[in-house]
């Protein structure tokens, strides 16, 4: 058999160069990798800046419809009486508070319109200016404040307090003089008179769900009616004396 051996220079020759050569590799993969490592600590930084140009540039705005909801602290402070037709709040406005009161809505058609406006003008000879309700309700609670969390389980109580009543007729017939509390409102209104004992069931049933939130009920010797217009302070002294030219 034969057997070739290369020769003890050759193999030194052959060894100097494979350990050159795994040096030189070495040293190349160790370049690559502080490369990488470099590139690896830029990384996260650029693309942060990179991810946050690009948040700022597709962030939707905010509906003006929230931010009605919320406005400036700013804006909650300003009462100017001038900018309500100097109405003036009944009680301070604290943010997540909601002024609530409960009422039938009336709609009224093209007969009752000029008839208000007849009332207005006849007001308006006799010194007297009168503001026209912007919409026209039965109250069957005092307004009261609630809380935001408060607002679905008080609809829900008011409609299982409300689930025995049955639906009857009531109308409004006589003129009549009312001022708020406050006295810094004085209202003509309609009082009604058939559908009065019905109205006092309905108003258990509010007062019942009032009670179990801890709110105001409503009056003892309640006068219901519908508020036509209304003029600001106490005018109830000058608003009866022309009330019957009203009638």
């Amino acid at each position: 058999m034969l057997v070739g051996y290369s020769s003890s220079s050759e193999d030194d020759a052959e060894a100097g160069s494979e350990a050159e050569a795994t040096k030189t590799r070495r040293r190349s993969s160790q370049k690559s990798v502080n490369k990488e490592d470099e590139s690896n600590v830029d990384f996260p930084a650029k693309k942060k800046a990179k991810l946050k140009d690009l948040a700022l540039k597709t962030r939707l705005p905010v509906p003006g419809c929230l931010l009605d909801m919320f406005p400036d602290e700013d804006a909650l402070q300003t009462e100017d009486s001038s900018l309500h037709g100097g109405r003036v709040r009944s009680f301070k406005h604290e943010r997540g508070n909601w002024a609530t009161y409960v009422y039938f809505p009336y709609h009224p058609e093209e007969e009752f319109e000029s008839l208000m406006e007849e009332l207005l003008l006849l007001s308006q000879t006799r010194g007297l200016v009168l503001t026209l309700q912007e919409e026209f309700h039965l109250s069957l609670s005092q307004t009261v404040v609630l809380r935001h969390h408060w607002i679905q389980p008080f609809a829900q109580s008011l409609r299982k307090s409300l689930s025995h009543c049955k639906r009857f007729l009531c109308s409004a017939e006589r003129l009549k003089v009312y001022c708020n509390a406050e006295k810094t409102r004085t209202f003509l209104g309609m009082e009604v008179s058939p559908g009065h004992a019905q109205l006092l069931d309905v108003i258990q049933a509010v007062d019942k769900t009032m009670i179990e939130f801890q709110l105001e009920t409503f009056y003892k010797d309640p006068s219901f009616h519908v508020s036509l217009a209304w003029c600001v302070g106490d005018q109830t002294e000058k608003m009866k004396q022309i009330l019957q030219e009203l009638q």
